[in-house]
């Protein structure tokens, strides 16, 4: 169970530093509960008054720390939060963007290079011809992504990088049960790649390899995704196409 970060309620206002404390503690639990946590899960999370909650809340997106997920289901970080950290993607190395190429010039899929920061996925280098879903979709649903399968993989508590620590559903196909996602997830390990059909997208299905320096650390993942029409057939194709990517792209990013 995630350590409480200890009492914050009283009378607030904007001009009282318990405000300040107030917001900074969003800001983090945000930033660990990830994409999709809700004013009732922040409440609940640092022992809020709803009210105080949804007041500091809206004060943060008023200033662009915080923004609703455009479907009204919770709050992630803004973008002046990554102006205070000067967060910037990783440069990929212009030898890694050509074997992308020529993956992609392999296969009619579309092919997504992403890396973890902070448990968490980031896009590197999307295909730019077939750009991938929305990445507010890939932080709510990582349970539903296979490159998201692969990171929670990768975790021994997988649970802590879950929005809210809440299995949400995007199709009737997506993954609500912790147990069966468990399951799924010790075949990812076992077999050495991910992969969902209709899990995110109605009608479209992905598989995901990991990418490991020398040591076995996980430094990314590779994805294709295409249309469900034929993807049983094209699936054994499509792995032998990405795990020689993934072992030419390894030394490139280690």
């Amino acid at each position: 169970m995630t350590q409480r970060l200890g009492r914050l309620d009283g009378d607030i206002n904007g001009r009282q530093p318990k405000a300040v404390q107030v917001a900074l503690r969003v800001l983090e639990t945000v930033a660990r509960m990830g994409p999709g946590v809700t004013a009732k899960d922040l409440a609940h999370e640092l022992e809020l008054a709803p009210a105080t909650a949804y007041r500091i809340i809206n004060l943060l997106v008023g200033e662009e720390y915080l923004v609703r997920l455009p479907d009204l289901a919770g709050f992630a970080l803004g973008a002046r939060v990554a102006n205070l950290t000067g967060a910037q993607a990783p440069m990929l190395p212009r030898a890694a963007k050509a074997v992308l190429s020529q993956a992609r010039n392999r296969t009619r899929c579309s092919v997504h290079l992403a890396v973890y920061p902070g448990d968490r996925i980031q896009m590197l280098d999307a295909d730019p011809d077939n750009p991938p879903a929305p990445i507010d979709m890939y932080l709510r649903y990582p349970q539903a992504v296979a490159l998201g399968k692969v990171m929670l993989a990768d975790i021994e508590d997988w649970r802590k990088v879950l929005p809210g620590r809440i299995l949400r559903p995007v199709t009737d196909a997506t993954m609500t049960d912790a147990g069966k996602l468990e399951e799924e997830l010790d075949r990812v390990r076992d077999e050495g790649f991910a992969m969902q059909i209709n899990e995110l997208i109605n009608g479209r299905a992905c598989l995901a390899l990991p990418i490991r320096d020398d040591q076995g650390r996980l430094i990314g993942g590779l994805a294709a995704s295409g249309s469900t029409v034929n993807w049983e057939i094209r699936v054994s194709e499509l792995k032998t196409l990405l795990a020689d990517t993934t072992d030419r792209l390894s030394p490139l990013m280690a």
